[in-house]
């Protein structure tokens, strides 16, 4: 595994896909993973910076994470992939699964060097970390769940398809020429494989295991996220080390709608303080605490 630096024989497929100006203030690179290209954006070399790796949803490439991982690449070194069979990635013949994409995800950071690192993930993204820390639990530092999704309340199919439906109006419009191509890339095929495959995995076990510091932060327009009183229970049934965060006027992808608010609690996060809302950020979002383990520092009302 080693950084493609030069024109392999895939050079045809990288310059199909590769966009004709920069994207992000991150640099767009390709390497290869088990015999795959694969895409993604860093940040500037800062050898003593903790890493953090972004982790997309269902369908999507890491393209609509960047509002959000740009605003922290000046503190962690920051990897955002397009994971094997998304966005410009390719995909194995068979397809993958959680545990494919989590393996995929921990061969990624081998190749970049990167031992451990803190996992930000959104929809989809929030199973992988999961499984990511029952296969590799000495690798995660931290962990941040935004929107998680992949759940019995996104089954069947169907429900998830009209959930998606009605959040598609509540984020903001420009979200539209980003998630668009992603799913017209990804396609039918792929859709119910890997929907099949969410599930499929044991979701709510996997987030229950999780032994490291954990941020769980939803939005309170998501349709894709069970009833309060649920999320409520929920978070009942953590131990110490869980903080659920809410933010309010945010739908599903908060990553790119309410980046500033976001990436405010995750280094509140990161740092151990208490969590508060963003003075600096436009808009309706503001945060509220709605369950915090005992090890987490007294969050101040909002």
């Amino acid at each position: 595994m080693s950084a493609a630096s030069s024109t392999p024989s895939g050079s045809r497929h990288r310059s199909r896909l590769h966009p004709s100006r920069p994207e992000s203030a991150l640099a767009g690179r390709w390497t290869e993973i088990d015999g795959l290209e694969v895409f993604y954006r860093e940040s500037p070399s800062q050898p003593d910076a903790p890493a953090m790796m972004h982790v997309h949803g269902f369908g999507l490439s890491g393209r609509y994470l960047l509002p959000t991982a740009e605003l922290l690449s000046d503190e962690f070194h920051t990897l955002v992939p397009d994971l094997p069979g998304f966005g410009r990635s390719q995909g194995a013949s068979m397809g993958l699964d959680v545990p494919d994409l989590a393996h995929a995800a921990a061969r990624f950071l081998d190749d970049r060097g990167v031992d451990r690192v803190t996992l930000v993930g959104n929809s989809m993204g929030c199973p992988v970390i999961t499984e990511f820390a029952r296969l590799h639990p000495d690798r995660l530092e931290r962990a941040v769940l935004v929107s998680p999704a992949g759940g019995m309340y996104n089954q069947p199919l169907r429900r998830a398809v009209a959930q998606l439906t009605r959040d598609g109006p509540r984020e903001p419009t420009r979200m539209v020429g980003v998630a668009v191509p992603d799913y017209l890339r990804f396609g039918v095929p792929s859709t119910l494989k890997m929907f099949r495959a969410l599930t499929q995995y044991p979701s709510l076990e996997r987030l229950l295991e999780l032994e490291v510091p954990t941020l769980v932060v939803i939005g309170d327009r998501d349709p894709l996220m069970p009833p309060t009183r649920r999320v409520h229970e929920v978070a009942s049934m953590t131990d110490t080390h869980v903080l659920l965060v809410g933010i309010r006027g945010a739908a599903h992808a908060i990553n790119f709608s309410h980046p500033g608010e976001l990436a405010h609690v995750i280094r509140q996060f990161m740092a151990d303080e208490p969590i508060t809302d963003d003075p600096d950020s436009p808009g309706l979002a503001r945060v509220v605490e709605i369950h915090r383990g005992a090890h987490h520092p007294r969050a101040k009302g909002t």
